[in-house]
């Protein structure tokens, strides 16, 4: 075998005298006792003993050539020892095997045999001591998972972000640069029939602070005090926060005089601001308040029209958005983008203002002058139920008659008295039970359960014994006794289908924030003496407001129509859009609606309406006059009781045009003036002679109003 040869499958061969002798296997263990003493010292390489079984070389003895080693070998070129040693050729085969992936070579170094003695056998040149580096091909692999799996996270997060996260992102982003102003809507005004604002809303200042900024809390909060006539409560409370300073925004004084707002702000006080603000006011003073109603600070309905028509009366808030800086310039370029406001619909009513106006301060004067508890009246048109005016007053704790801001008419109820004869007498006449010519006799006094703890008597206002009384007669004098009888012929069930008919036990189409229905029981749940007393006025109560409806309803030919108090809505386009009729039905006969309407007039000129008349214009109107409830469940005794005095009439008789509600609340008991007739038709008067100048109405022809007493 050639050196060659035998160098690729790992052997070395020596050629002694021609035969082939093979070489010492380096892994082998020396034989030789003197190789093995040898191997014990094995000299240190790099500072490392050689490794366990890697014998190192020894020296041959002397005079002798090592073993396999012959100067033929080196003449023939065999390799020695010498030559088995790596040779610079031999590191750019290690580079390229590493380079391809291999597992690394044996770290190799050449360790000579050291010679101990002069004749120490001479061991085989070429051993090899082999350090393993490591393999690199799995820490690749290892690297290259660990780098794709970070690069999966880091797409799946940036995926996450431009799809579901994205928003929490593109928030922080807008409210950093981006920043939003609302811009209020105006909110709409209010209008009487005739074009004048009775609620309007005008720009006024509000005093703001920003407690962090203020640099002197004691003496701020006293200028403010001082300029503002703030209560100390108020300059406490701004004390407290300028000094806290846990707060950004404070309010100092809402919707104040611009004047005053001014005087404040050329004190430059630090922290102190003034903003703009809408402030509703009423340019016709306070004419009309009960019905309008108000609203918070803050421009919201609370009570009356302002709350019932909140939503139209509101405006859609507007918008403007731009961004800006960090220091709040806006961006050149970006621009601004702004959503104007759309202003609230105007209502126009149909009260007439200054008919309100008059009809509040008459019914004023009038409770003084009866020294009454309070009194509501109601002004409406006969053919489209259309108000024009309601009027609500009491006398307040303090012993001062006002005006007051609940809607009393629609919201308080009574019992009618005798004003409910006309509905008991209309069901009379429009079931032809009795005709205006129909007598029948009438004692001075029914008691019913006699003897036992029920037992009820009624009576007439005006004592009298049995005598024959016609239907007109019994209307006219306002006989309790008579109506009565008239009215069980026309049965329990069918009587109280009249009244639902009239509007009672539910509430009016105005459907007024609180109103009220009213208290009545369906007829099939009447007991007792509940059967008669409905007749004439009592056992169930009404409003102001529907029994002006109900008596309307005789006035209208027998037509039920509701009340109505809009008029009309304008846009915010200006376009003005008028509102429904009224809903009406049918309750009595139109002949049935005339043949009342004449015995009513009686009423007015011959019996206890007399103060209602009104020169040159017939009157048809009935008074009432009704016990009130005491605390104690019951109308209590002589001497003690109060009263509810009303009268309710419409003109001109033959062809109405107006009706008219006057009820007075609690009249002096002990004063004459405390029954419908004294207390209520005088104020009918004077309200109906105002109504006619301010609507011009004319009387009809040939009308004079009551014959002249002869």
């Amino acid at each position: 075998m050639s050196t060659d040869t035998g160098r690729r499958h790992g052997t070395r061969t020596a050629t002694t005298g021609g035969a082939p002798v093979r070489a010492a296997d380096p892994r082998r263990v020396a034989t030789d006792p003197r190789a093995r003493r040898a191997e014990s010292a094995t000299p240190r390489t790099h500072g490392r003993r050689a490794p366990a079984g890697k014998a190192p070389a020894s020296k041959a003895p002397a005079g002798k050539a090592p073993v396999g080693k012959t100067p033929a070998s080196r003449a023939s070129g065999t390799a020695s020892p010498a030559s088995s040693r790596r040779t610079p050729a031999s590191a750019p085969a290690r580079q390229q095997r590493n380079h391809r992936g291999r597992s690394a070579p044996a770290l190799q170094k050449r360790v000579k045999s050291t010679k101990r003695t002069k004749h120490a056998e001479r061991q085989p040149a070429g051993l090899l001591l082999t350090f393993r580096a490591g393999e690199p091909r799995r820490r690749l692999v290892a690297v290259f998972v660990i780098s794709v799996l970070l690069f999966a996270a880091v797409v799946a997060r940036v995926a996450f972000l431009q799809t579901a996260g994205s928003e929490s992102l593109v928030a922080a982003g807008k409210a950093q640069r981006v920043s939003e102003a609302v811009l209020y809507a105006p909110r709409g005004t209010i209008f009487a029939r005739d074009g004048g604002e009775l609620v309007m809303s005008v720009p006024s200042s509000t005093l703001i602070a920003n407690p962090k900024l203020v640099t002197d809390p004691t003496g701020v909060s006293s200028v403010l005090a001082t300029m503002l006539q703030l209560p100390q409560e108020k300059q406490q409370a701004l004390l407290a926060a300028f000094t806290a300073k846990d707060k950004s925004f404070v309010y100092i004084a809402r919707q104040i005089d611009d004047d005053i707002a001014g005087a404040v702000m050329s004190l430059n006080l630090s922290g102190i601001d003034v903003l703009r603000e809408d402030k509703r006011i009423m340019p016709s003073g306070e004419v009309g308040r009960s019905l309008l109603g108000r609203t918070d600070i803050d421009g919201i309905g609370t009570a009356g029209l302002e709350l019932l028509y909140n939503e139209e009366l509101t405006g859609v808030e507007g918008e403007r958005v731009r961004e800006h800086d960090a220091k709040g310039r806006s961006i050149p370029g970006s621009g601004a983008t702004t959503t104007d406001p759309v202003p609230g619909d105007d209502l126009v009513l149909t009260l007439d203002r200054s008919l309100q106006f008059q009809v509040e301060q008459a019914l004023l004067t009038r409770v003084e002058e009866l020294k009454a508890a309070g009194g509501a009246v109601v002004v409406m048109d006969v053919a489209t139920g259309e108000i024009y005016a309601i009027a609500n007053v009491s006398r307040g704790d303090d012993g001062i008659v006002a005006v007051t801001s609940a809607n009393l008419a629609a919201v308080e109820p009574f019992e009618p008295g005798s004003v409910a004869k006309v509905f008991s007498l209309s069901s009379v006449v429009d079931t032809g039970v009795a005709n205006p010519g129909t007598v029948i006799e009438v004692p001075g006094k029914i008691v019913y359960d006699r003897g036992t703890p029920w037992m009820h008597t009624i009576t007439d206002a005006e004592p009298h014994g049995t005598q024959p009384m016609s239907l007109r007669d019994i209307i006219v004098h306002s006989s309790n006794i008579g109506t009565l009888l008239l009215t069980d012929e026309v049965g329990t069930e069918r009587f109280g289908a009249y009244l639902e008919s009239f509007g009672f036990g539910q509430k009016t189409a105005l459907d007024f924030p609180n109103e009220s229905a009213g208290l009545f029981k369906p007829a099939s749940e009447w007991q007792g003496t509940e059967r008669q007393s409905h007749s004439y006025g009592y056992g169930y109560s009404v409003t102001a407001l529907q029994l002006a409806a109900a008596v309307n309803t005789v006035a209208n030919g027998g037509v039920y129509v509701a009340p109505k108090l809009v008029e009309a809505v304008i846009g915010a386009d200006g376009e003005v859009t008028d509102t429904p009729a009224a809903a009406t039905h049918q309750v009595i006969q139109p002949a049935t609606a005339a043949t009342m309407t004449d015995m009513m007039k009686g009423v007015v000129c011959e019996g206890t309406g007399k103060g209602a008349q009104i020169p040159g214009i017939s009157v048809a109107g009935k008074t009432g006059t009704a016990y009130k409830v005491q605390d104690d469940n019951t109308y209590g005794a002589a001497g003690t009781r109060a009263y509810r005095a009303s009268f309710v009439g419409y003109f001109p008789a033959d062809a109405p045009r107006v009706t008219i509600l006057v009820t007075i609340d609690e009249p002096d008991p002990t004063s004459n003036d405390r029954f419908g007739g004294k207390a209520a038709a005088p104020l009918f008067s004077s309200i109906a002679t105002a109504a006619i100048h301010e609507l011009q109405i004319t009387p009809t022809p040939g009308d004079s109003g009551c014959p002249a007493a002869g």
